[in-house]
């Protein structure tokens, strides 16, 4: 009886090493993948980042320590392109609320609904480079269309979109609200759908107005979307480039368009600075962990579920 359990058991531990040979190889893809190019190039480029590499000489020979990070930390002109960067992301509220208002508004069933739905998606699935030349000719200063309405209405020319401290800035924002609303919306429509009407239907029972509706209901159960929206929005919020590289590839009039990426392009590949822009792209990612590790910590206070 006891050999026989013995048998039974044996074949067990044969069949349970056969599942796990298996497990592994359908992981094993993935994990190698994982492995190439995720972490092999982050621990390249940290290596980089201590020394003064310029792609061409020995990383070995021209190890320097955390020198680029101390240098990093003391650069103005690092400071003024994140600054940059976070003024830049003015346009995430702006481009959530824009993007609730209008969900809200084609949460219907009226005629032409779904051609709507499409044209308002159509920025997010275009090319960015194409649409980047595009807005470069609304705000261009002398024969642009936006500043064509502005001398149409008010009979003064318009400011100079993307030649002014101060404009270039808002222009940005605005193509980057314009480029990322259809994902807003489309996100933020799925969230309405699924609220069940039993919900609205009780509130109004209980005589709650449509302003009511949307702020007690509307709101908080559509607070999912809105935390993966601001999430998804601060991580590219912080890796904006193409924009800037498209439209102002000089960095603007004083460098007062640049990102923190596209300063870190320049010094890498521009300036043949591989060190220091792998010592740039580091802190750059502590910077997008820290942020968005307060915002996982914090979502339990306003992020709320439907039950």
């Amino acid at each position: 009886m006891s050999g026989g359990k013995a048998v039974a058991k044996k074949k067990m531990n044969r069949a349970e090493f056969r599942e796990h040979c298996w497990g592994l190889a359908f992981v094993s893809p993935a994990f190698i993948g994982f492995l190439i190019f995720m972490a092999f190039p982050i621990a390249f480029a940290f290596f980089a980042s201590l020394t003064k590499w310029n792609g061409m000489n020995s990383m070995t020979d021209n190890f320097i320590g955390l020198n680029n990070y101390i240098k990093l930390l003391g650069d103005d002109k690092f400071w003024k392109v994140l600054l940059n960067t976070v003024i830049y992301m003015i346009g995430i509220p702006i481009g959530m609320i824009l993007g609730l208002v209008i969900a809200v508004g084609m949460n219907r069933k009226i005629k032409g609904i779904k051609f709507l739905r499409t044209l308002y998606y159509v920025p997010v699935v275009s090319s960015l480079v194409a649409v980047a030349i595009l807005w470069m000719w609304v705000f261009n200063y002398d024969y642009g269309l936006l500043n064509s309405i502005v001398k149409m209405i008010s009979g003064q020319h318009g400011p100079n979109w993307l030649g002014d401290e101060f404009w270039v800035k808002v222009s940005m924002i605005i193509f980057m609200v314009w480029k990322g609303l259809g994902s807003s919306i489309i996100l933020y429509l799925s969230g309405l759908q699924g609220i069940p009407r039993d919900y609205y239907e009780a509130a109004k029972i209980d005589g709650a107005s449509g302003w009511n509706l949307f702020r007690d209901i509307t709101v908080p159960l559509v607070s999912p979307v809105t935390f993966y929206l601001l999430i998804t929005g601060l991580i590219g919020g912080f890796q904006v480039f193409v924009e800037v590289l498209v439209m102002v590839p000089s960095g603007g009039l004083n460098y007062s368009a640049a990102t923190v990426v596209f300063y870190l392009y320049e010094k890498a590949f521009s300036s043949n600075q591989m060190g220091y822009g792998s010592a740039m792209a580091f802190i750059l990612a502590i910077f997008i962990f820290i942020v968005t590790a307060i915002n996982f910590k914090g979502q339990d206070k306003w992020v709320k579920t439907i039950e």
